[in-house]
């Protein structure tokens, strides 16, 4: 998908979240941490609704609490007060067990870095979500098979994590937070250790996987212009998550990807370490 088919079909769903049930809700979430004699408020009364499908980007400083509402919207840790709502399931009152058992089951992870296991080859690693869910071999093999062709990095499946670039580790790390076909996709800086050219690229791949998957994706980045991809931005200001309205949505975007006409799938760049 180019710029314009990104864009485009941001618009529309924009015009059909207003009209349809929210698929993700959080609702007047509270949380706040005890340091020494200091009670430091993370989130105060923070709400917010997501259609079914919406690329959501989070903004916010250093210690703002975007990792905290991630953290609360995977279901690792509680909210001190209010409401989450994935589909059907209200996160927040489930046993921590049967949170561990969503989020593996229904929660793919992107992290800044890249958080792969370094004596497991690409292929193991991809398939490791699958593995823990009790999939066969020979069905998590294939299903990781097909998402390492989409991501372009088939050919190194029996390759360490050590000898691929920071852009090729990334990529894998996407492959793998998709294998387990989630419903929602959760990047926290997934770009962060990237450099621009190669951000740029992991970004419109993560964005174009989910896109097709018809997945939910919430990143949490520090640059507006990354947040910009998504189809709605919020900033995480004192505890409370305001919508924030690009001025050049998608545009700011400066390179497009490039698809070869047999497979319509990128055409990574060796020398931007893609």
């Amino acid at each position: 998908m180019g710029i314009a088919g990104i864009e485009a079909t941001r618009e529309i769903r924009q015009v059909e979240g207003n009209g349809h049930e929210p698929f993700i809700r959080l609702v007047d979430l509270s949380k706040a941490y005890q340091e020494g004699d200091r009670r430091r408020v993370v989130l105060d009364g923070a709400s917010a609704d997501f259609a079914r499908g919406e690329f959501i980007s989070l903004l916010g400083r250093s210690g703002s609490g975007k990792s905290t509402l991630l953290n609360l919207v995977s279901g690792i840790d509680r909210p001190d007060a209010g409401e989450i709502w994935i589909g059907d399931h209200e996160l927040t009152r489930l046993s921590e067990r049967d949170r561990t058992l969503f989020r593996r089951r229904r929660i793919g992870f992107v992290f800044q870095f890249f958080n792969l296991i370094p004596t497991l080859t690409v292929m193991e690693n991809v398939t490791l979500p699958l593995e823990l869910g009790g999939a066969p071999v020979k069905a998590a093999r294939a299903a990781a098979g097909s998402l390492l062709e989409a991501v372009g990095l088939l050919d190194r499946a029996a390759t360490f994590p050590d000898k691929l670039s920071g852009g090729e580790q990334q990529r894998i790390a996407i492959a793998r937070a998709l294998v387990h076909d989630p419903m929602l996709v959760l990047a926290d800086e997934p770009t962060g250790n990237l450099d621009e050219a190669t951000g740029q690229a992991v970004l419109e791949l993560l964005d174009r996987l989910t896109r097709q998957a018809g997945k939910n994706l919430i990143m949490v980045t520090h640059s507006p212009e990354s947040a910009c991809l998504a189809d709605r931005v919020f900033h995480l200001h004192a505890g409370k998550l305001q919508h924030e309205p690009c001025d050049d949505p998608v545009h700011r975007i400066t390179q497009k990807p490039v698809f070869t006409e047999k497979t319509q799938k990128p055409a990574f760049s060796e020398k931007a370490g893609f």
